[in-house]
């Protein structure tokens, strides 16, 4: 126990304050007035000081911990599972999806020693873990630590992980690499104690990429590539929209701010867009504390003036849109804009990859690239620096029949959330489905014209239905008195340059009809 404890000093070595940062908010008040559960556990202790009571845990077992505290574990990044008690989930931060082979084999050796043999990827390009009990916790933290990898504040409400265009810095279609903000950015409030007190969980996507490859229009924060002129010359940098979101009632566009960015500037501004948030954003109902929230009370020019006084520096005014009316999934064999090499990018179906697949996913970026491995928000991978020699030989590996750089078009754009099996907030299954979906399509209607197919099994909307071509939200219904998974089905959303609330078309169709109904309605998008 006095080592487990030692240890679990160890990972808190990242937790920290910044008295620097400016607070205007009223903790009296907040104090005084009627809050809800997730508040009231926020004033009971700060989250990431759960962290000490993990050896505790560990000593005592997984029904020792408080119901209350089974929440508070989301601050270090540890899911208790109610569908699975006793088998906890933890999720992993990679910043724009930025990973690499040592990190895929550390990955792979905890999920076969710890976890069911596979984990999932994720539509803000990070991994889950599964399977593990909270007698492995701090085994699992120090392996992490070993190749630069941490779970810190990635639940809850904290600021998620940071998304972006997976291919910065290599891809000829970006203005610029942006790659570094958002790590700069997740320097700022991972460990910070600044930032663990925000009324709802926070997304953020910073891309300099030129493809829309990036779900900016849902971010809470969306920094996108633009031009400004400024002294005469003209300048890279961002122009920012803010209170995008997709779950709590529903898609709602992030609103422009009329405000310029520069790179080197930008990781600051987006942290006082988020302390903004913390000081002023709504704590009452969980359903309205989303920053769009506080954007729809106070109107986008009240939310600039106050991000004004705030930064302290006068906001330039928006530049010109960079980005083009192409789109990507990076998905497939690509020249990169250093000379002689290529990027891969290989489909995971749904998400899900097995442990004996991490460990060749490792094995290939090392033989065939430099050992870096990025992740995208297709729930997909990608290998890079492969050098043009290499690349028959590459494609010819075993491995890439199962995750494909040429798959159909219905494999490349289905995306699944987690699903009934392992998180409570679902209402159906949605993996499988997917799966069956795909094998259904494929057997009907063969290859098709390019689209994007998203399930989300609850409102929450972890599989962006809202921003697909077609979007499946699930739900339950009544079939002849018996109830059954169904979905609502939503046409045509977008959330890139030119965004879009998908309008339902279908209510209430029930699962086991989904395959059939699809089948009909793909050719008739096709002419569309």
């Amino acid at each position: 126990m006095n080592q487990s404890k030692k240890k679990a000093t160890s990972v808190s070595r990242g937790v920290r304050s910044a008295p620097s940062l400016k607070s205007t908010r009223d903790t009296s008040k907040k104090r005084k007035s009627k809050i809800n559960a997730a508040e009231a556990l926020k004033r009971e202790k700060n989250g990431l000081e759960v962290i000490n009571d993990i050896p505790n845990y560990i000593r005592d077992g997984w029904e020792t911990i408080p119901a209350n505290e089974r929440d508070r574990l989301k601050w270090v990044g540890v899911f208790f599972r109610k569908q699975t008690p006793g088998a906890f989930m933890m999720r992993l931060r990679m910043s724009s999806g930025f990973s690499n082979s040592e990190q895929f084999r550390a990955i792979a050796e905890i999920s076969e020693a710890h976890g069911p043999g596979f984990v999932d990827l994720t539509t803000r390009q990070q991994i889950q873990l599964r399977g593990f009990t909270i007698e492995n916790v701090q085994h699992i933290w120090n392996r992490l630590e070993e190749v630069g990898l941490g779970s810190l504040q990635t639940g809850f409400d904290n600021i998620r992980g940071v998304i972006g265009c997976p291919v910065a810095g290599l891809t000829p279609n970006e203005l610029f690499d942006a790659s570094h903000v958002g790590r700069e950015f997740t320097k700022l409030f991972v460990g910070n104690k600044e930032f663990t007190d925000i009324p709802r969980k926070f997304n953020v996507g910073i891309t300099g990429c030129l493809d829309n490859c990036t779900h900016t229009a849902s971010q809470d924060i969306a920094l996108t590539p633009a031009v400004k002129e400024i002294d005469g010359q003209e300048t890279n940098g961002f122009n920012v929209a803010v209170g995008g979101k997709m779950g709590s009632g529903g898609y709602t566009l992030a609103h422009p701010l009329d405000a310029f960015i520069t790179p080197k500037e930008a990781a600051s501004l987006c942290g006082e867009i988020t302390l903004i948030f913390r000081d002023h954003g709504a704590r009452k109902a969980r359903n309205k504390s989303r920053l769009a929230f506080l954007i729809a009370d106070w109107g986008v020019e009240k939310f600039r003036e106050a991000l004004v006084c705030r930064y302290g520096k006068t906001l330039l005014t928006a530049g010109k849109e960079a980005r083009g009316k192409n789109k990507t999934d990076h998905t497939g064999i690509f020249s990169q804009k250093q000379p002689d090499l290529n990027y891969v990018g290989l489909v995971v179906p749904v998400g899900r990859i097995t442990t004996t697949q991490l460990f060749e996913v490792a094995r290939i970026a090392d033989a065939y690239g430099n050992g870096d491995i990025r992740l995208t928000q297709g729930q997909n991978l990608i290998i890079t620096n492969v050098p043009d020699a290499r690349i028959g030989d590459l494609t010819a590996e075993p491995l890439l029949q199962e995750l494909r750089y040429d798959p159909s078009e219905v494999m490349r754009g289905m995306v699944s959330c987690t699903g009934i099996d392992y998180c409570h907030f679902s209402l159906i299954e949605t993996k499988e489905r997917a799966m069956e979906a795909i094998r259904h399509l494929e057997a009907k209607l063969g290859n098709t014209k390019p689209l994007t197919i998203h399930w989300s099994g609850c409102p929450n909307g972890c599989g962006n239905h809202a921003a697909a071509d077609i979007g499946l939200l699930g739900k339950k219904t009544k079939v002849d008195g018996v109830v059954t998974d169904a979905v609502d089905v939503f046409l045509k959303g977008d959330a890139s340059a030119n965004p879009k609330v998908a309008p339902k078309l279908l209510e209430n169709v029930p699962c086991d009809d989904l395959p059939q109904v699809l089948e009909g309605l793909i050719p008739y998008l096709s002419r569309r």
